[in-house]
């Protein structure tokens, strides 16, 4: 066993001999056998690295997503809470400017009648107790307000007091079933009052069996002794129609109120009414029809004549 063993020892020793002498001998003749080696050794593994690197880099991928996973998380989070107090800006920003209007055209109608008003804003709807149609304020007699004050908004009559606390108030609307106001037609004179139906129209019951109405007339308030429950010359609606019908013994109308009072935000309560009827001053003045002249436009077929010549004479 053991010259067995000798004799493949020396048998790899010659082989190994003979091979580097090979090797050495193509070297001399300029044969480059270790670059081809490598050229060809990496034209064979380059396949086989790009599989391995399509397999596993996906999957280092992975790992790393798993790894920035809660930072990312984080960051939408933050994203989502960003939006959400953006959008309430944008909402609360157009109700502060809704606001704002209606109290620059309420503030604008008291100016324009003399009055002295209290500015409030409207926290309450409804009245659970009595079912009536109402409004809270967030102002009460520590502001001024009294019980039976009339109380507008940018366009006109909107209701009257009728309970007060030292921080609130509450106020009847007009369109309360309850409601009665004496009025005036504007344009004729003529004396009516109109009662609350419920909704956004009113009924006029002249008190004047002959007296003057018609389409489009604009009724204001008439006005209380010692201005309350109302203030004289308050705009409070306009004229749609006419009732002639002979079975009614007083002319009627349907009216329509200018205030909408399903979208109220702020009002103005009259704490003092003017030293004088302001009449008619507070009547809305309509807005202008603007009419627009358009000159056609000639096609292309159109002949247009060309004008005469002029030939004056001179007298001889």
């Amino acid at each position: 066993m053991a010259g067995r063993g000798g004799n493949r020892s020396r048998l790899l020793l010659v082989i190994l001999l003979v091979t580097s002498l090979f090797l050495i001998t193509l070297d001399l003749r300029g044969v480059s056998l270790t670059k081809q080696s490598r050229s060809a050794t990496q034209t064979i593994l380059s396949p086989i690295q790009e599989g391995f690197s399509s397999i596993f880099s996906p999957v280092g991928n992975f790992f790393s997503d798993i790894k920035n996973f809660g930072g990312t998380k984080a960051k939408l989070n933050d994203l989502k809470k960003e939006n959400a107090k953006l959008k309430r800006d944008l909402v609360l920003s157009a109700d502060i400017q809704g606001q704002l209007k209606k109290l620059r055209g309420a503030l604008n109608l008291a100016g324009r009648g003399g009055y002295t008003v209290v500015a409030a804003r409207v926290i309450g709807k409804g009245s659970a107790s009595t079912f009536s149609q109402t409004i809270t304020l967030d102002a009460g007699s520590s502001d001024g307000i009294t019980k039976d004050m009339t109380v507008i908004g940018s366009y006109g009559l909107i209701g009257i007091v009728k309970q007060v606390t030292a921080t609130s108030s509450v106020v009847l609307l007009m369109s309360d079933p309850t409601f009665r106001v004496g009025v005036r037609v504007a344009r004729s004179d003529s004396v009516g009052v109109v009662i609350g139906q419920g909704n956004g129209h009113y009924l006029l019951q002249l008190l004047d069996p002959v007296g003057d109405i018609k389409k489009n007339d604009v009724l204001v308030t008439l006005g209380s002794d010692g201005n309350k429950p109302f203030v004289p010359g308050v705009p409070v609606g306009k004229i749609n129609s006419v009732n002639n019908s002979s079975a009614s013994l007083t002319q009627e109308a349907d009216v329509s109120g200018f205030e909408s009072l399903g979208s109220l935000g702020v009002v103005a309560v009259i704490t003092k009414g003017a030293g004088h009827d302001p009449r008619n001053a507070l009547v809305p003045t309509p807005e202008p029809t603007v009419t627009v002249y358009v000159t056609p436009k000639p096609d292309s077929t159109t002949v247009v004549p060309a004008p005469s010549p002029t030939v004056s004479k001179k007298g001889k």
